[in-house]
């Protein structure tokens, strides 16, 4: 069964080309779920029956899992053995009936307009570091982009003098307009501040550690949690914060739906109308009026 999970991880990172992150998400998944198969004596992928997949959810229920991961691994389930009925190494989907618990789409935690600005008031832009620092807090809300794709920019991904920058994601790439004010950030951090991280190196990526090297997941999040203690936030700020208010700001503002849904890069669009539930404002579909930092 090791061998089979391998072959389907191979297949969606050279097929589907889907992300790291997506690929670690649906192989850990699946280890778990052999794990247990293995338990009752289950070896063989031809041997997996709808019953000891539904044990399979039904332990992870008992063992108190949140509906969110037992759907996750409901669906790497459902993915994985339909890539094998597919591929013709089993003859029938054991997934076929195979149903996650309904989840609940919780509204995210988001920061206020003037919450915002206490945020990005406090770099120190007579410093490198302060420089770098609210380029990338203004880019990302600025663009309402996720993280990963913030860490994975380089620097011919950013278009100053037109006004946008280009994310990668999972072999897909979307364009994202920027507003002045992330403009100007940009721009300053580019010209006085990235020669001091890199300090004459060849590395790409726009930003940078002290070392010169793509700055983390886990570096940004520290930046950000930093700033958001000393401008006395209580709120639980994680990384993907900036991007539910640029959402939820947008659509106060008046931007539509579907083009926030375009911005956010969510395939469907259930997913953003989560954050309608926080809107109260008429659509409209102007980007430069929706943003509070144009």
């Amino acid at each position: 069964m090791e061998r089979n999970i391998r072959e389907f991880i191979s297949y969606l990172h050279y097929t589907k080309q889907t992300s790291i992150n997506t690929e670690v998400s649906y192989q850990r998944d699946l280890k778990k779920m052999a794990s247990f198969l293995k338990d009752r004596d289950v070896y063989d992928i031809e041997e997996v029956q709808e019953s000891d997949l539904k044990a399979y959810v039904l332990e992870m229920e008992k063992g108190q899992f949140a509906s969110s991961s037992i759907s996750r691994s409901v669906a790497s389930m459902r993915a994985f053995f339909q890539y094998l009925f597919r591929e013709g190494k089993i003859r029938k989907d054991p997934t076929e009936r195979l149903r996650p618990p309904k989840v609940e789409k919780k509204v995210p935690e988001i920061l206020t307009v003037e919450e915002v600005d206490r945020l990005l008031k406090l770099p120190n832009q007579n410093t490198p570091k302060g420089i770098r620092d609210i380029a990338m807090l203004e880019l990302l809300y600025a663009t309402g982009m996720r993280v990963s794709e913030l860490i994975h920019l380089e620097i011919q991904d950013v278009n100053l003098r037109v006004g946008y920058v280009t994310c990668h994601e999972g072999g897909k790439e979307r364009v994202i307009p920027i507003g002045r004010m992330s403009q100007k950030a940009l721009k300053k951090y580019m010209e006085e501040a990235r020669g001091c991280f890199s300090k004459g190196n060849d590395e790409t990526a726009l930003f940078t550690n002290c070392s010169g090297k793509a700055i983390s997941r886990q570096g940004f999040w520290k930046v950000l949690k930093g700033y958001a203690d000393e401008a006395g936030i209580k709120k639980d700020i994680t990384p993907h914060t900036l991007r539910h208010s640029f959402a939820v700001h947008m659509l106060q503002n008046g931007a539509d739906v579907r083009s926030v849904q375009e911005m956010l890069g969510h395939s469907d669009i259930s997913t953003t109308q989560v954050y309608l539930s926080m809107n109260t404002s008429k659509m409209r579909d102007v980007y430069v009026k929706a943003h509070p930092r144009y």
